[in-house]
């Protein structure tokens, strides 16, 4: 008799999507009752040819995030959850370099423009929006945000169906906290005053 593996550890069998028990629908629920602050990811694509000074500059990207935390203080880390093959995460798979803002509660239609999918072009939701652009990582940074972060990607950590991409913070800046932050909770953007 070949020495076959049982069919149950064949590798073309794949595992079951959740935990026994736990449907989509449930697990969304679940963490729907999570509050989360909200963050814009941003970088600019870089040029098509860098040593070319004539060569177009490449777009800004931008995405509303609310999988955003701390990891470490020393070295300082932070981590985003993208989804695998979205358009920032393919961009932070080419460029090192991105930045972070921390919306403020009067930043609730910027976090829902980001957050739009089937979107045509993020040089249009960047045409009016009020930012500066960040010394090091050349990405926009939202005025009147909370704070503002530029980081280097780290490590890049597949999990599922999202990439977990931590960043070293290169530059962290905070203002004075004229309102307080936007959150997350229940699928609605929310304050938290």
């Amino acid at each position: 008799m070949p020495d076959t593996p049982p069919a149950a550890f064949s590798p073309s069998l794949s595992a079951p999507p959740h935990a026994e028990g736990v449907s989509n629908d449930e697990f969304r629920a679940a963490m729907s009752r999570l509050t989360a602050g909200v963050v814009l990811v941003t970088a600019r694509e870089q040029s098509l040819d860098p040593d070319d000074p004539s060569a177009p500059v490449g777009e800004d990207v931008g995405m509303t995030a609310t999988a955003f935390l701390s990891v470490s203080l020393d070295p300082p880390l932070v981590l985003v959850s993208l989804r695998t093959g979205s358009r920032m995460d393919d961009l932070l798979d080419e460029q090192p370099l991105w930045a972070v803002s921390v919306l403020a509660d009067s930043h609730r239609h910027i976090a829902g423009r980001f957050a739009m999918k089937g979107r045509l072009s993020d040089r249009l939701l960047f045409a009016d929006l009020p930012h500066r652009r960040g010394p090091l990582s050349d990405a926009p940074l939202v005025d009147g945000a909370l704070a503002t972060l530029e980081c280097r990607t780290h490590d890049r950590v597949r999990a599922g169906d999202h990439t977990l991409v931590i960043g070293r913070v290169l530059t962290a800046e905070t203002r004075p906290e004229e309102s307080g932050p936007l959150a997350y909770f229940k699928g609605r953007y929310r304050q938290l005053r």
